[in-house]
């Protein structure tokens, strides 16, 4: 013979059991807190959402020569030298960011070139670009010595960063400038070569 009050037992731990996950969406939904579900859901909505991680290629003399080569160029370009150690660097991206989305689909190419230490490829400088949104390619220079590409970019330029040059399609330089750059005069020598049309 069953005895009612096991029934009643059994009944009742099945009931405290699935209740509260029927009920989760509503008691949190209460208490301010997201229920566990949720909160996975958003968390992968946010990881689709930010900035992918960026690859940034290593480059030597040999390398910075061909990317400023003017032979295969069909477009301006756009040549940043920085550090993240270099405060006036930190201080101009988020302004050359800008530049970037603005032109880039008006026909203008923007390269940064990194005079980080070659060990900082995967920390320092990948970290940097995704806080700035930065979807631009990117080079970390590796070279014992910067002197041999500081005069290959520009015989004039003492190394000093930031240090900034816009080439036209052949390669000429247009526009250059070492330190902070002022983007209304960038964006002013970028429109002579892009033209005003959108």
């Amino acid at each position: 013979m069953r005895k009612p009050g096991l029934l009643v037992i059994a009944v009742s731990l099945v009931i405290s059991v699935l209740a509260p996950a029927a009920f989760s969406s509503d008691a949190g939904a209460a208490s301010g807190t997201r229920p566990a579900r949720k909160a996975s859901v958003s968390a992968r909505q946010k990881k689709s959402t930010a900035p992918k991680s960026q690859a940034i290629q290593l480059v030597d003399l040999d390398g910075v020569k061909k990317l400023l080569a003017g032979e295969k160029q069909t477009k301006p370009l756009l040549v940043n030298f920085w550090a993240t150690w270099c405060d006036p660097c930190r201080d101009e991206f988020p302004d050359l960011v800008k530049v970037d989305q603005d032109y880039r689909r008006r026909g203008l190419d923007f390269i940064t070139i990194s005079l980080d230490d070659a060990a900082d490829i995967k920390t320092l400088v990948p970290s940097f670009l995704r806080q700035m949104k930065a979807t631009m390619p990117a080079y970390l220079l590796n070279v014992s010595d910067p002197e041999p590409v500081i005069t290959t970019v520009d015989k004039d330029w003492g190394g000093a960063l930031p240090a900034t040059f816009l080439y036209d399609v052949k390669g000429k330089v247009v526009f250059k400038h070492y330190g902070r750059v002022s983007t209304p005069a960038l964006r002013e020598a970028i429109e002579k070569l892009v033209g005003s049309k959108q």
